[in-house]
């Protein structure tokens, strides 16, 4: 078999997924201005968000995502998806560690297995309370939009989907998981 050839068909693949990320730098994804990570930590609901490969749009009943400190300064994630509505059966769980990458805190890495990482770019945030917050990457693939209570309010999940959909995300994707009132 000729390498060369395996070679060339794997840039050309790589060379064609580039380009489709390539075609959304004329709206480019921002961060908010800074996090406060002391505020940050805890315990988040997803209430919506874009089905991937590694989340399924069944994954739970309720689906939180907890973030603490370990003792060297990063940032342990604990996904975990539910079964029961009330959180109690576990389902499915799934541990990272992630770290900020610029001195915002907006921008941070995670990884759940060596060697791959993935950015997790805090988009909106209420800065004031930290009741919520909405969290993607550079191109828009994934979304998370979280809150510190099981339900979100109507009027502010309503400004969240404005907000994304003034900003770039497809809308189509994107899979309600809470109850919003």
């Amino acid at each position: 078999m000729n390498y060369n050839i395996i070679i060339a068909l794997i840039l050309v693949l790589l060379s064609a997924g580039l380009a489709g990320k390539a075609t959304k730098t004329d709206n480019p994804v921002k961060t908010v201005d800074s996090v406060d990570l002391s505020r940050y930590l805890g315990v988040w609901y997803q209430q919506a968000f874009f089905p991937a490969r590694f989340q399924k749009a069944d994954c739970g009943k309720v689906v939180t995502a907890e973030y603490s400190l370990d003792k060297k300064g990063k940032i342990n994630v604990t996904n975990t998806c539910y079964s029961d509505p009330e959180g109690k059966v576990i389902r499915k769980q799934a541990k990272a560690k992630a770290w900020t990458v610029d001195p915002s805190n907006s921008k941070l890495k995670v990884m759940f297995f060596w060697p791959f990482k993935g950015d997790y770019w805090i988009v909106k945030l209420d800065q004031k309370n930290y009741s919520y917050t909405v969290v993607s990457d550079p191109h828009r693939e994934y979304l998370w939009i979280l809150s510190r209570s099981k339900i979100m309010d109507k009027k502010t999940f309503d400004e969240i989907v404005n907000f994304l959909g003034t900003n770039g995300w497809d809308l189509s994707r994107l899979v309600v998981t809470a109850p919003i009132n």
